[in-house]
């Protein structure tokens, strides 16, 4: 399913856009089940982005709309960001890339399965190659951490990655990376047993969001 890597033009960026949204790899030739329904690939940006945000894959409501992180992980996102809605969906600065593009449908107990397996082999790298002005990939959840920095830098776990920012978002020679856990109501939990996170991660993040999208293009 992958072509080529290489990075081009606007309007290259949005040929391989339209092949992604085309894509059908999940239920036609499947890495284990095929998708359960039709699917939708959910995925925005532009070459000039300078931001990417890259979760895990659409809930529900996202797969119902057709717009990323339309549901309350979303107000909770831009919040840890500090943006509002129009800088958060402004694709010319922010580009939006979660690990699998459909919705992998739930689990037994309601819950999100995990991204399926056939979407980044098959497009990843090439989408990223055309994405040569970002200055921060904000990796929410451990799928995207462990593609961003690797198993190595990434730890062992979500919680060991997130407590490590400070080392990760200074990693030489690359793109800077910031660990998040999602979003979601489910982490809660999370959030209440890791009060450091709130307190001191997040204003950082909030501090380089807005010196990278306040600077003039």
């Amino acid at each position: 399913m992958s072509r080529s890597i290489s990075s081009g033009s606007p309007a290259a960026f949005d040929a391989l856009l339209a092949r992604v949204r085309a894509c059908r790899i999940c239920r036609d030739a499947p890495l284990g089940r095929p998708l359960p329904h039709e699917p939708r690939p959910v995925l925005r940006g532009r070459p000039s982005a300078r931001i990417a945000i890259c979760g895990q894959a659409p809930g529900t409501r996202v797969h119902a709309s057709g717009v990323p992180f339309t549901d309350p992980s979303g107000v909770r996102l831009r919040s840890w960001l500090g943006v509002d809605e129009a800088e958060f969906y402004d694709e010319d600065r922010v580009a939006i890339v979660p690990m699998g593009f459909c919705f992998p449908g739930l689990s037994e107990a309601g819950a999100d399965l995990p991204p399926r397996r056939e979407c980044a082999p098959a497009w990843r790298s090439e989408v990223f190659a055309h994405l040569e002005n970002l200055e921060l990939v904000v990796a929410v959840g451990r799928p995207a951490q462990v593609w961003h920095l690797g198993r190595r830098e990434a730890g062992a776990s979500l919680t060991e990655a997130v407590a490590d920012w400070r080392r990760i978002v200074a990693l030489p020679g690359r793109t800077a990376v910031f660990p998040l856990p999602h979003p979601s109501w489910r982490n809660n939990a999370w959030l209440k047993r890791n009060p450091w996170f709130e307190a001191e991660a997040i204003p950082r993040l909030k501090a380089m969001t807005r010196a990278i999208l306040d600077r003039p293009a």
